[in-house]
């Protein structure tokens, strides 16, 4: 049986401060408060992995306490004040709680690590009292063997995980924190984007960016999909209830490599790939040539925001009004539309919630937001890869049924492969219409790849008078 060593990091001479929330602090922990506790520790961000071939205990707790230096939202508490309005609050000094499980020769590192992360991730965090951070580490041998980090998703998204991985990592090689604030710039504290958003350049960001989501609210169809199932009747039994939602996963190791080639050729991003094969086959399931996709942004492509550990991902609406033609005409079409959904993806999220409830009740009829989708390849893979070569699609795990949600769909990335996770609403996408979405996408891609790859590397069979140009022979 392993044992238990609950260690606390001493953590002093910290900034301090106080000051408003910031708009992503707000919009998750107003979303977050109105969940069941059971319910809350979903929206966890958390991560796990070995550490091999594994590191002094000492050199692990000395990192995570230079960590604490380098990042203000990991002991940042937030709060309403008496006029309801929510704080943050900047502890300059505390303590870090961390699990120490021994391993034993009936449960490894690996086995024990996950256990652990699993208890870690499961629990709800008191953001007003508590840090919102948790680790977990398993030694063995003497030495740390497998760490695991929970936050609040008030303190992070998940690039702001990944970027806190990267330090956490630099900072146990011997990296000083100093070294490292001097490579992340620019990286806003929140207290820094609580106050620029404040400013006159913030306000005018956040209105430009709320009207032109609202426009696109405008413009979109009311309904994408319609329900394949029945609502319940009111007098039905409780056995009747909705059902859960299934998720399935798709895993490429072959769509990786065609989405690069895809985007080469085309002069693309690779999001923009992805996204335009999400457009394709919900414009096909739902029966329409438009769509509108409530795409999440992580904003790092504005220079403040570039290197933040904090919670600055946003919603951006995506709106391609023609999915119609060749897969490379809409891959095009996609990025150009994607442009404008990336620029006005960081705003006030409540403010946006409020204007679209007074258009609602003035019975002014707005886009489907239902279909969500999320391009999380730069974060960390959440489970190992298997490793084969074939293209799979399992279905993992079901959930409680979410409302106002007609599909999910995650993209995310292993050294091996790439795999798309997508969770619906059966009543609406029944399993074998899932299955259908994923492997379409994959086909739209493949063949694609094909394509370009043909239109590259063949040579003319009679030279052209004019030769074209790269950009030319590439599709652009």
């Amino acid at each position: 049986m392993s044992t238990r060593q609950p260690l606390e990091i001493a953590f002093s001479s910290g900034r301090a401060g106080s000051g408003p929330a910031t708009w992503g602090q707000h919009a998750i922990w107003d979303a977050v408060r109105r969940l069941a506790p059971a319910d809350a520790p979903r929206y966890n961000i958390t991560t796990a992995a070995p550490l091999d071939p594994g590191l002094p205990l000492p050199v692990v707790l000395g990192a995570l306490e230079q960590l604490l230096h380098l990042h203000d939202s990991l002991h940042t508490r937030l709060l309403p004040d008496e006029d309801g309005r929510l704080r943050q609050v900047l502890d300059p000094e505390g303590t870090l709680k961390v699990e120490v499980r021994s391993a034993t020769p009936t449960e490894g590192p690996a086995d024990l690590g996950a256990r652990l992360h699993e208890e870690l991730a499961a629990r709800p965090f008191d953001t007003a009292t508590r840090w919102p951070i948790r680790v977990g580490v398993v030694v063995a041998d003497g030495l740390a063997r497998h760490i695991s980090l929970v936050l609040s998703h008030t303190a992070v998204d998940g690039s702001g995980m990944s970027r806190l991985v990267a330090d956490l990592t630099a900072l146990s090689l011997g990296h000083s924190p100093e070294q490292l604030a001097g490579l992340r710039e620019p990286a806003r504290q929140p207290l820094q984007e609580a106050e620029f958003q404040l400013s006159e350049r913030g306000v005018r960001r956040d209105t430009a960016a709320r009207k032109q989501f609202v426009r696109k609210l405008r413009l979109g169809p009311p309904r994408l999909f319609p329900p394949t199932g029945g609502t319940p009747a009111a007098d039905a039994p409780a056995a009747d209830a909705p059902a859960r939602f299934p998720n399935a996963v798709l895993r490429s190791p072959a769509l990786a490599r065609a989405v690069e080639q895809v985007a080469a050729a085309h002069r693309v991003s690779t999001s923009s790939v992805l996204l335009a094969a999400v457009a394709t086959m919900t414009a096909e399931l739902a029966g329409r040539t438009e769509v509108v996709l409530n795409v999440v942004v992580n904003n790092r492509f504005l220079p403040e925001l570039a290197n933040a550990v904090g919670v600055v991902a946003g919603d951006g609406l995506f709106h391609l009004p023609d999915t119609t033609g060749e897969f490379g005409e809409v891959v095009r079409r996609t990025h150009a539309a994607a442009i404008g959904t990336y620029r006005h993806a960081y705003f006030d999220k409540l403010a946006l919630a409020a204007e679209v409830d007074r258009l609602t009740t003035e019975g002014v009829e707005l886009a489907d937001r239902s279909c969500v989708f999320n391009d999380t390849r730069e974060l960390l893979p959440a489970a190992p890869d298997p490793g084969h070569d074939r293209t799979t699609l399992t279905w993992p795990v079901e959930f409680e049924p979410r409302p106002g949600l007609t599909y999910a769909l995650d993209a995310l990335q292993s050294p091996e492969a790439l795999s798309l996770a997508m969770t619906a609403d059966p009543s609406v996408i029944p399993r074998p219409a899932m299955e259908r979405f994923l492997h379409g996408m994959e086909e739209l891609v493949l063949t694609e790849a094909v394509t370009v790859a043909a239109t590259t590397t063949a040579p003319p069979t009679t030279p052209p008078t004019n030769p074209p140009s790269t950009g030319e022979a590439a599709g652009a």
